[in-house]
């Protein structure tokens, strides 16, 4: 039986994982723990086999009173997390980054490589990516270090622009008929990813992903589906779009295209679950 601790008590991706795991009783033993305070530094590392480690400031703020305490969280507290796990004998140390940290470098391709350097634009994406680097020396034959760069998460109860965009498709009549490319991350195929990197004990760089890309349109088509509306999609937005796009964030990170070529999330074994449109149906029903 593996044994594995979850750090951030509460979060979408740990809570998820540990109900998700639920179907696997006999093979799994999970507790978490709060990072808030230093309570965590007395905690008895020795008897995991595996430390998820999800904690950490999610959001994205532009702030620069926020810029000390994204780094202090996201990367200090990661690493002072890791090398504990390892001076205690843990064997493995999973860590959830995020597409984020290509920043700009994937706005000017739209399309990310296994060739495209990470170029953080922000606090968030950078804090991310230095606790990635902080963590590669930790990596050995004893303490494998596996990193998680997943793209947008979405599913039950989870939070942000999705849920917007299933709020829009059930209120809204007619919705912009945008040809983009998205690489998305249902739950579920995120939760199987986990456990396979869990189970074959593995260490390194991970990009996983939906088998299909989604386009936004017909993600918002498919939420009013489920909900017994036929929503129209419209051409007549576009042209105000491709230009405020560039200038207002929320309106890119919905409409543009920013994708993993898809090797890069190519595994072993089979993790992606739930196609698009099931996904869609498990997320809103």
């Amino acid at each position: 039986m593996k044994t594995i601790l979850i750090t951030g008590v509460n979060s979408y991706i740990g809570s998820s994982f540990e109900e998700y795991l639920a179907n696997f009783s006999n093979q799994y033993s999970i507790d978490s723990i709060s990072l808030r305070t230093d309570e965590w530094k007395a905690k008895d590392f020795s008897k995991y086999d595996v430390i998820l480690h999800v904690a950490g400031i999610a959001h994205v703020s532009t702030d620069p009173k926020m810029e000390e305490l994204y780094y202090k969280v996201n990367r200090d507290l990661t690493i002072e997390v890791a090398k504990k796990a390892k001076d205690e004998g843990v064997s493995q140390f999973i860590f959830m980054s995020s597409i984020i940290v290509y920043g700009d470098s994937a706005k000017n391709k739209n399309i990310i490589d296994a060739n495209t350097v990470p170029v953080p634009s922000n606090f968030y994406g950078n804090s991310k990516l230095l606790a990635e680097e902080g963590l590669k020396p930790l990596n050995s034959d004893v303490f494998k270090v596996a990193m998680i760069r997943p793209p947008m998460i979405y599913g039950k109860h989870s939070k942000g622009n999705y849920p917007k965009l299933a709020k829009a498709a059930r209120r809204l009549p007619i919705f912009p008929n945008i040809n983009n490319k998205r690489s998305m991350l249902h739950i579920d195929n995120l939760n199987e990813f986990i456990k396979l990197i869990i189970d074959n004990e593995e260490s390194g760089l991970y990009f996983p992903q939906n088998e299909e890309y989604v386009n936004t349109s017909e993600m918002v088509s498919l939420i009013a589906k489920v909900h017994g509306k036929n929503i129209k999609l419209t051409n007549k937005f576009n042209p105000i779009l491709r230009i405020i796009g560039r200038k207002v964030g929320l309106i890119d990170k919905v409409f543009g295209d920013l994708v993993y070529e898809k090797d890069m999330s190519k595994y072993k074994e089979h993790y992606q679950i739930r196609n698009l449109r099931d996904s869609i149906e498990l997320t809103e029903k």
